[in-house]
């Protein structure tokens, strides 16, 4: 998969689209999803220019895959998930359901999840 730079979410980096940002740094921003599937549904993506976890876990520096992974905590944290519990969902290519080309995880909270998806 090639890296396109006008994705949605190049586009809420670059500041093109609001978004309902909750964290910043220089590594990560992480904003409300639009379509919530938890009463906490949000989005923490890299700044850098990564289409999916492998490619992120492959070709970004030690720095910015620690920061990355301090920010998905530091969100978590903030949000009180921390206290009950959370999905983390990283999606990635076709058969993973990867909806934007741009490497980006899910935190999902508020409740009992289900199920993990995909089982059947």
């Amino acid at each position: 998969m090639t890296y396109d730079p006008n994705n949605i979410f190049a586009k809420i980096l670059r500041g093109d689209i609001p978004s309902k940002k909750i964290y910043e740094d220089e590594f990560a921003l992480a904003f409300y999803d639009l379509y919530p599937k938890a009463p906490v549904h949000v989005l923490v993506i890299p700044k850098g220019h990564y289409t999916d976890v492998v490619d992120f876990s492959s070709h970004a520096g030690a720095s910015e895959i620690t920061g990355f992974w301090q920010a998905v905590a530091a969100v978590a944290h903030d949000l009180n998930l921390d206290q009950n519990g959370f999905r983390t969902i990283a999606n990635t290519g076709t058969h993973g359901g990867q909806e934007v080309p741009h490497f980006h995880v899910h935190l999902l909270g508020g409740k009992q999840m289900g199920a993990m998806v995909g089982e059947n």
